[in-house]
């Protein structure tokens, strides 16, 4: 709370930055690719050099890599810089965000290695060229709760409003369509868990190539989804279809589910904001999938600024199909030997809850990631203003899709102890980002016939 209070006072902390609602001129577009890279980050280094210039990211996969893989480290050569241990924390917490500082005074074997700075991010050509055309269009509807003329790329490059950043995050590029396997486990205090498996699968609408404008804003939909649960036995069989919508204040998700016990499909209006994210026993709110998502409606959205933070990147150690799960799950936290720590430029976002709204979440605080718009951590807080829970996005290039997104999402609850770990793929075929999908295998009659076979 204290460093955040001091965030907001000490702007020698972070990027200055021009005030940006929406479209931007030409002549500001005109830096994406020069000064700022071409997803709208600082090109440049830092002046102490621990941060490198940006020089494209992984543009292709190491040596060996076939499709299907799961992704080789290329940094596996790379030695530690440090080890911040919850004794020398206070000696890194500018560095630091409130819910690392946390989880130091909750846990004190919790330890964070920081590893030499990897500007690995990276998309495709098109995403790049997409962005540089959204920046002089894009705009915020509705009170920010949706956008117009922008598609594929960020709408917003050049933010200047927590709401576009946040934007930048909901639309950033992940493939146009994938297919994985995963694991979730909520970890008991003790350290004992049940795996739920689920197959998910996504059609990012949004960054379809033939997609137009008039197509997004006709059909009002961001994201088509399906997760299906492969396991425990008690849970099998139950399927989920969500059809995100770009403005849901306007049309909230349209959502089913398929009961397995009764052999039918149902709408599902609560898959939202603060209900229970699905067999997650209670750790998570739907809408902390994927680090956020949803409607940003219930709060106020304040772009504090830009900050060189220790944040979660290059997770490929946590990915590794030589780890299995038992090698990550720990009692009161994961194995942090495996996790991996860099110091970046983050975005960070603080979101506070509208007056005459309900959440669980009083207070959100988002650190978002320069070079590819992914959410890296998040700080959560309760009612009373007490830090409630700490998440964590660990995340990889795929380079089969050149997309930057998480392979592990960690939520630590600090009330009770436990955490919930969800993507856990070791163990599991790998994310297939080739996989052919149209709108129309995301209908209530798909969903029906999949229930069925």
């Amino acid at each position: 709370m204290k460093i955040l209070s001091s965030l907001l006072s000490a702007g020698s902390l972070f990027f200055s930055v021009g005030i940006a609602h929406g479209a931007v001129s030409e002549s500001e577009a005109a830096r994406l690719g020069q000064d700022l890279t071409p997803l709208g980050a600082e090109a440049k280094g830092n002046a102490d050099g621990t941060i490198p210039a940006w020089d494209g990211g992984i543009k292709s996969a190491p040596a060996g890599y076939k499709v299907g893989d799961h992704h080789p480290d290329p940094f596996a050569g790379d030695q530690p810089r440090f080890t911040i241990t919850a004794a020398s924390s206070g000696q890194y917490a500018a560095q630091l965000t409130a819910g690392q500082l946390a989880l130091f005074k909750a846990y004190p074997d919790y330890k964070l290695i920081v590893y030499p700075t990897r500007r690995s991010a990276s998309n495709p050509q098109n995403i790049y060229d997409a962005t540089k055309k959204n920046a002089i269009t894009a705009k915020l509807v509705d009170g920010g709760n949706g956008i117009s003329n922008a598609v594929r790329g960020a709408p917003f490059p050049i933010p200047g409003t927590g709401l576009e950043v946040v934007w930048n995050f909901l639309t950033r590029y992940r493939g146009v369509a994938a297919v994985r396997h995963i694991d979730q486990a909520a970890v008991e205090r003790g350290g004992g868990y049940q795996l739920v498996k689920f197959e998910d699968e996504f059609l990012f609408n949004y960054s379809r190539a033939e997609i137009s404008m008039k197509e997004l804003e006709d059909t009002n939909t961001l994201v088509f989804y399906k997760q299906a649960v492969t396991a425990p036995a008690r849970l099998a069989g139950t399927i989920l279809l969500a059809q995100e919508t770009v403005d849901q204040v306007k049309e909230p998700r349209r959502a089913w589910v398929y009961n397995a016990g009764r052999r039918r499909v149902t709408r599902a209006p609560n898959v939202a904001y603060d209900n229970p994210g699905t067999a997650a026993d209670g750790q998570r709110t739907s809408d902390q999938f994927d680090m956020f998502n949803g409607a940003p409606d219930r709060y106020e959205w304040t772009l504090v600024g830009k900050r060189e933070m220790i944040v979660p990147y290059n997770s490929y150690r946590l990915h590794s199909d030589k780890v299995k799960n038992s090698d990550i799950l720990k009692p009161l936290h994961i194995n942090q030997d495996l996790a991996r720590y860099e110091l970046h430029r983050v975005w960070v976002v603080d979101a506070k809850l509208k007056p005459g709204t309900s959440h669980l979440y009083a207070r959100r605080t988002f650190y978002i990631d320069e070079d590819s718009w992914q959410i890296l951590a998040a700080d959560q807080y309760d009612g009373r203003g007490q830090m409630w829970r700490v998440s964590e996005a660990h995340c990889i290039n795929y380079y089969d899709a050149q997309t930057f997104w998480s392979t592990l999402e960690v939520h630590f609850d600090l009330q009770n102890g436990r955490y919930l770990a969800v993507g856990l793929d070791n163990e599991n075929a790998m994310y297939d980002f080739g996989v052919k999908r149209t709108p129309a295998d995301y209908t209530p009659d798909s969903l029906r016939r999949d229930g069925v076979r």
